[in-house]
C-alpha cells in the first residue's frame, strides 16, 4: 500500500536507476501517471513529456478499443464492420483533442526525438494494459533503443501481457489479488491539470538549475 503517488514514484524511481547513465526520456501518462513520473525523472535525472495517446473506439461500443492514435499517428486493428471514413474521423478528432492537452501541458515545446534514447512510460498503475499496449505500438514507429514501463502497481495479466512488448515492465508490486490501481494507494485523488502543469514545470526549473 502507498501513502499516494509521491511515494510511490520515489518507491519506483529507486528501482529504475539502472538506467540513469542511459540517454533517455521518461513519458507519463496523464493524469495520474504525472506526480509518480515527476519522481523518477528527478532521480534518473532525465526529462519529462506526457504521453498522449487516446484509444480508437469501436463504432457500436466506443469502449471498446480497436486501435490508438497519438499526435503523430494510429494504428487500428482490422474489425469487420469498421469503415475507413470512421476511423479517419475518429483518428481526426482524437488529435485534435490531444493536441489541445499536449499545447496545455507541453506549451509551444517540440516533442523530444525519441530514435535512439531509453524510454521509460511511467503510470500510476496498470489493471489490463490495453491501453498502454496501443501507446508502445505506437512509441515503437519512433525507434526508441528501448522501452520500458513502469508502474507502482500492476496485476500480473497486465504484467505477462506487457512483458512480451517491451524490454523491461518495473513494477513495484505485482498482488496477487487485484481490485483496480486505487485500492493500493491511502490517497488516490484524481490529479487536476493545475498540478499536471506543477510538476512538468518544477522538473523543468530543476533541470534548468542544474
Amino acid at each position: 500500500m502507498f501513502r499516494d503517488r509521491i511515494e510511490a514514484g520515489l518507491l519506483l524511481a529507486a528501482k529504475l536507476r539502472k538506467y540513469k547513465n542511459d540517454p533517455g526520456i521518461v513519458l507519463a501518462v496523464p493524469r495520474g501517471g504525472v506526480p509518480v513520473a515527476y519522481e523518477v525523472a528527478h532521480e534518473l535525472g532525465f526529462p519529462i513529456e506526457v504521453v498522449l495517446t487516446k484509444k480508437i473506439g469501436h463504432p457500436m461500443n466506443k469502449e471498446y478499443a480497436i486501435g490508438a492514435a497519438s499526435l503523430s499517428g494510429y494504428f487500428v486493428l482490422p474489425h469487420e464492420n469498421v469503415s475507413d471514413q470512421y476511423i479517419e474521423n475518429e483518428v481526426k478528432n482524437i488529435q485534435a483533442r490531444l493536441k489541445e492537452m499536449y499545447k496545455l501541458f507541453m506549451g509551444d515545446k517540440e516533442p523530444e526525438d525519441l530514435q535512439g534514447k531509453t524510454v521509460i512510460i511511467i503510470d500510476d498503475g496498470i489493471a489490463t494494459g490495453n491501453t498502454l499496449l496501443g501507446t508502445v505500438n505506437l512509441l515503437r514507429k519512433s525507434k526508441p533503443a528501448k522501452i520500458v514501463i513502469g508502474v507502482p502497481v500492476a496485476s500480473r495479466n497486465a504484467v505477462q501481457k506487457l512483458s512480451k512488448e517491451v524490454d523491461e515492465i518495473v513494477a513495484v508490486l505485482i498482488p496477487e489479488e487485484f481490485h483496480g490501481v486505487g485500492a493500493f494507494y491511502e490517497n488516490f485523488e484524481q490529479v487536476s491539470d493545475k498540478e499536471v502543469m506543477f510538476y512538468l514545470d518544477k522538473l523543468r526549473e530543476l533541470r534548468n538549475a542544474g
